[in-house]
């Protein structure tokens, strides 16, 4: 949950009430925590989808003053009345402009490096076509208990970026303690709450009420398989991706993840 600070605008014996506005499509604004300035999309499951210069979309949660409308706080709220449609753009599963007829652009130095096999085929289901537009290799690591060494081995600097998405980046957990080391400037590192790459994928997407508590000690994607039936762990891998078609059928926490790594890795070099 994001809060922003205004000023006596929140607070104070003198509030002032924020202005609400309608969620009307083009209406552009700006989230001030990213400075992430669009044009809105839509308004879906309580966030909104906004559309820059380049049609990258990202989402954001909605809340009072949560957006800024010609420099000054705004809360959304639906539209009364939608105004027609525009024309749709073919768009790819990440919600971007498809670029039909692409010839993939040859790969660039930089890399994004995600855990394992499953984050690799996830990430590429939905993101493959940026990822093919923009030139960047995702590879998987196995794991970040090598992440240090791996970077070394690698070898960055301002044109040989990395960007690392890891699960289960909380507080106190064996991952953020690894991410914590990392200080090089050249790469970023991202990641998500989710224990594994799995749940990062909406429960209902799979028609289930919720991804199974696993007790500690049991190996979690084998828990979830024995939980729901599922079989042997590839064929719940393999029931999971096939449900996933785009970025709506994901969380937010990982949409905002990988979508900041692959601005960081095609940013121009210094």
């Amino acid at each position: 949950m994001r809060s922003h600070s205004y000023g006596d605008i929140m607070s104070g014996s003198r509030k002032r009430k924020i202005p609400e506005v309608p969620a009307e499509p083009g209406l552009v604004v700006e989230d001030p925590a990213s400075g992430f300035c669009g044009a809105l999309v839509r308004l879906e499951h309580g966030n909104a989808v906004l559309e820059d210069r380049s049609g990258k979309h990202r989402v954001f949660p909605l809340g009072p003053a949560a957006f800024l409308l010609d420099g000054k706080p705004v809360t959304l709220v639906p539209a009364r009345t939608p105004k027609p449609a525009a024309p749709q753009r073919t768009q790819s599963a990440s919600g971007s402009v498809h670029v039909d007829g692409l010839r993939a652009r040859v790969a660039r130095d930089s890399r994004i490096w995600v855990e394992g096999k499953h984050d690799a085929e996830l990430v590429e289901r939905i993101w493959g076509h940026d990822l093919r537009v923009e030139g960047v290799v995702v590879e998987p690591l196995d794991g970040v208990d090598v992440l240090s060494d791996a970077i070394a081995e690698f070898g960055t600097g301002p044109g040989r970026r990395l960007g690392v998405l890891v699960d289960h980046l909380v507080p106190g957990s064996k991952e953020s303690r690894i991410v914590e080391g990392i200080t090089d400037p050249h790469v970023m590192i991202t990641g998500h709450p989710y224990v594994d790459i799995w749940e990062a994928v909406k429960p209902d997407v799979l028609g289930i009420e919720a991804w199974p508590r696993i007790p500690k000690g049991v190996e979690w994607k084998r828990g979830v398989c024995d939980a729901l039936g599922w079989g042997e762990t590839y064929e719940g891998w393999q029931r999971v991706l096939a449900a996933v078609g785009s970025f709506r059928d994901v969380e937010t926490p990982l949409i905002g993840a990988v979508e900041r790594l692959i601005d960081f890795v095609t940013e121009p070099a210094d």
